[in-house]
């Protein structure tokens, strides 16, 4: 049995290579910016995809297998101005929001705070949902994982199932943080992780377990996502 005096030394070990590895990170991105005087925070990458994600905003994104039967731009939603499209299939109704990043300065906030408060609802049966997105192999890149939020809300008209993340081009998570750190890798190589917030919604029938319609979620939210790495985080040629 491994005793508990060498399990607390991995442990710090472990805490030692992330701290050397952060103090690595923020001095290859600090130390040129010190000596330029052009800081990366100040002055941050343009964002390569701008165009297509402008063109996301402005037309909305078509998914296989669903019908668009309405949209609506510049829906204000807090601060921002977001994509709303009402899709369908033959058995279901979904609601799709989506907010592209709208420059370089540009940073995922408090997005889902903002989409609680438009809504006045209440919600329970909070949970991750994990999905992987399936791509053409490539060679040595493994397929793109997201993790979103997962919970049931409620109106006193409506009850709804809500999945929820931050997209970028190679996964996505519904936290600010892991946009914050595939950013920071990126800017390593003066590039940007571009994003769009993802909002499902989906009506169940009330006080519904919101497991029935988890496979329903998770397949539209790896369609969503396979759409947006394949056009809109694609790099113009």
């Amino acid at each position: 049995m491994i005793s508990a005096r060498k399990l607390l030394r991995r442990y710090q070990l472990s805490k030692i290579v992330v701290l050397v590895f952060l103090l690595v990170l923020v001095g290859v991105v600090a130390i040129p910016g010190y000596a330029t005087g052009r800081w990366p925070w100040t002055n941050p990458p343009p964002v390569a995809n701008l165009k297509q994600l402008r063109s996301l905003r402005q037309h909305g994104m078509t998914l296989p297998g669903w019908e668009v039967s309405r949209v609506q731009n510049n829906v204000q939603i807090g601060g921002h101005r977001w994509l709303v499209e009402e899709i369908k299939n033959d058995r279901t109704i979904a609601i799709l929001l989506l907010l592209p990043q709208n420059g370089p300065k540009d940073q995922p906030q408090v997005e889902w705070l903002d989409i609680d408060g438009f809504h006045r609802w209440q919600t329970d049966s909070h949970r991750t949902l994990r999905f992987t997105v399936k791509l053409a192999p490539i060679p040595d890149k493994p397929p793109p994982n997201v993790e979103a939020r997962f919970f049931r809300s409620w109106t006193a008209q409506q009850t709804f199932a809500v999945v929820q993340w931050y997209a970028w081009p190679n996964g996505g998570s519904p936290a600010t943080s892991r946009w914050f750190w595939e950013d920071s890798i990126a800017r390593l190589s003066n590039r940007r992780a571009s994003w769009v917030a993802v909002s499902i919604i989906v009506p169940v029938k009330p006080q519904e377990d919101i497991k029935i319609v988890e496979p329903l979620l998770e397949s539209l939210g790896q369609t969503v996502q396979a759409k947006l790495i394949a056009e809109t985080f694609r790099l113009s040629k």
